[in-house]
């Protein structure tokens, strides 16, 4: 418990009370959200809030920022969303509205990117694409993902480290091989059993 709040609270959406909210040096407990995504923040809500009325590349273009992730570069990480790119966003299925969550987050360019259960609800096929997708956008390292995501051993094995929250505490973190490889551990943070 507590996930979804973690991201809502560093994207802006839920007032912080108490402490600060530090990225890159700079407080931003204050900044509404908007400031947070021109600061490097890309996120992909669990609803996916894609823009119904536009076009998959127009969604896209909407939040372009200049860098490293280009159209051609989502392109060529989503191939689907090209073929797909004059369909209006509700003219998409579920994975491919989630294809295009998460491409438009990172059309923001991000130095942070947050995924807030990107699995959820989606075909089998289409949950090991996005984990293929997301263990590369990991491993090629130059952005830090924060993922969010119910089935633990699906995110333990796409990240490299793990933290576990109960009630919006923190109460185990380690690298994430290590808590996938002890099921006992792994069993009682989760509730198994």
């Amino acid at each position: 418990m507590g996930k979804t709040t973690l991201l809502a609270t560093l994207m802006g959406f839920t007032r912080v009370r108490r402490g600060t909210l530090r990225w890159q040096g700079r407080d931003l407990s204050r900044l509404p959200p908007h400031r947070r995504a021109q600061a490097g923040i890309g996120w992909v809500p669990q609803e996916r809030w894609v823009f119904p009325s536009l076009t998959v590349e127009e969604n896209l273009s909407a939040v372009a920022r200049p860098g490293h992730w280009t159209l051609a570069r989502v392109y060529e990480l989503f191939p689907r969303l090209q073929e797909r790119r004059r369909n209006l966003g509700n003219q998409l299925s579920g994975g491919e509205q989630q294809m295009l969550a998460i491409a438009r987050a990172l059309m923001v360019n991000p130095a942070l990117l947050l995924l807030d259960e990107p699995m959820e609800g989606l075909a089998p096929i289409i949950v090991q694409e996005l984990q293929r997708v997301i263990g590369q956008l990991i491993g090629q390292g130059g952005m830090a993902v924060i993922v969010v995501e119910q089935h633990a051993r699906l995110a333990l094995a796409m990240t490299r480290q793990a933290m576990v929250l109960d009630r919006g505490r923190v109460v185990h973190a380690s690298d994430s091989a290590s808590l996938l490889a002890d099921k006992g551990r792994l069993n009682r943070l989760m509730g198994v059993g």
